[in-house]
């Protein structure tokens, strides 16, 4: 039975290195698909799937002439010219052209592999004269073979990523992976190996997968926050002379409570008047933390607690509020002193240890005089006079004192015993009195 042939030109070397030191003659053709030679012997040749049904182009061809493809050809074909080759399918008639007469089929224009990676195309073997068909109708592929004409591609030109300040060596960032558009199954035009140009000696990248990994113990968030990465892929298997594309990571660093709340000044001062109102603030304490968020948020509490002051913890700007809980006197006590503490309301336990997250303040309050109206001795007095008393006569005497010169030594030396009680002559314009009335 006549068989019709197609023989593979393989354009890479690679593929099949003694395909093309064969001339294409019938007797070839049958050694390099396992016919029978002409003493009878059969050539024990591995077939492979490839071998039988396809052409080998390689892309983006640069020369003048049409790109030879490969030759189709069959053993009725006797060099009398009476057999006329027929190419039809994917790009028959303007891709790739066919020689009637010889069966060689050339490629009209460059191809890319990144457009179309195969094309499917019938021959058929007929007769010149009569049109017959002299083969059945057979099918073959064109497989464009790739060239390294890609560049690795990052799906953005720069990332954003975070890891906790103080992580462990190793600790997993981000990973960040590029395409290349060559063909991956062939050759390493399409074999990706990751670097890292810019970032160490703080991370690195895992040169299969593109994963940056921290490479720096005890990175400190409030020293140095944010960093710049820079990531190339190279193809080739990152061999010279492979293609490569860069992408640009930006890592910050989130925070951890590693920082304790401090006190600048471990003393504070505040003034407060005798008159203040119960529950109203007198003053304000603060302690600094570096941390950010809910790790530098803290809590303000007085030690042993007291009796006359509170201390309440502003949420807005972390300060220590200072409130009256009892009514101040100046007369009675005009300084106080507290200790007061800071401790930060949330902790974590991979920095608690050697380190104490509180802090203490001493806090003294001065009370300031407010001038006091004078305070009778009695309320009410009940002084009684006979009802024939004659006007402007004595009839009793009321005291008051001033609170105010009472409290003060200056003040009270300044006026005599006035600090004492006074008497003060109380008169009735209207009844006259021939007694005097006792002192109360």
């Amino acid at each position: 039975m006549i068989t019709n042939q197609i023989l593979l030109l393989l354009m890479l070397s690679i593929l099949w290195p003694s395909a093309a030191a064969l001339p294409f003659t019938p007797g070839n053709i049958g050694n390099l698909f396992g016919m029978p030679e002409s003493d009878g012997r059969i050539l024990q040749r591995s077939k492979r799937g490839w071998m039988w049904n396809q052409f080998f182009l390689l892309e983006e061809y640069t020369g003048n002439d049409h790109q030879y493809v490969g030759k189709l050809h069959s053993n009725m074909d006797r060099g009398d010219g009476n057999v006329k080759y027929v190419l039809t399918g994917d790009g028959a008639g303007t891709l790739f052209l066919i020689d009637e007469k010889s069966g060689d089929i050339h490629a009209t224009k460059r191809l890319d592999r990144e457009e179309k990676a195969m094309y499917t195309l019938h021959a058929k073997v007929l007769d010149r004269n009569t049109n017959a068909e002299l083969e059945p109708d057979t099918e073959f592929n064109i497989k464009i073979h790739d060239i390294n004409d890609n560049a690795p591609k990052f799906a953005k030109d720069i990332y954003f990523a975070s890891v906790p300040e103080m992580s462990e060596v190793g600790t997993s960032v981000v990973t960040v992976t590029a395409t290349d558009a060559d063909d991956q199954t062939y050759g390493n035009s399409a074999k990706l190996v990751y670097s890292i140009l810019q970032g160490q000696p703080y991370f690195s990248v895992d040169s299969e997968n593109g994963t940056i990994k921290t490479a720096l113990s005890g990175m400190d968030r409030e020293v140095k926050e944010n960093y710049q990465v820079v990531i190339q892929a190279k193809d080739m298997a990152g061999q010279m002379g492979g293609l490569s594309g860069t992408t640009t990571v930006s890592i910050t660093l989130s925070d951890v409570n590693d920082s304790p709340p401090r006190f600048a000044n471990h003393s504070f001062r505040v003034t407060a008047v005798e008159s203040a109102e119960i529950g109203g603030a007198i003053g304000r304490i603060k302690a600094d933390d570096p941390d950010d968020g809910r790790n530098a948020e803290m809590e303000y509490s007085i030690v042993g607690g007291h009796d006359t002051f509170n201390i309440i913890t502003d949420q807005m700007t972390q300060e220590g509020i200072i409130v009256i809980k009892k009514a101040l006197d100046y007369e009675s006590k005009r300084d106080y002193e507290f200790r007061v503490e800071v401790k930060n309301t949330y902790l974590d336990a991979r920095f608690i240890h050697g380190l104490q997250f509180k802090d203490y303040a001493t806090v003294k309050v001065t009370v300031e005089d407010v001038d006091e109206s004078p305070v009778f001795t009695r309320n009410p007095y009940i002084i009684e006079v006979h009802e024939d008393t004659a006007a402007g006569s004595f009839v009793g005497v009321v005291s008051a004192r001033d609170p105010d010169m009472c409290a003060d030594p200056k003040r009270s030396q300044t006026a005599g015993n006035k600090c004492q009680n006074s008497r003060l002559p109380f008169h009735n314009k209207f009844i006259p009195s021939q007694e005097p009335s006792p002192t109360i």
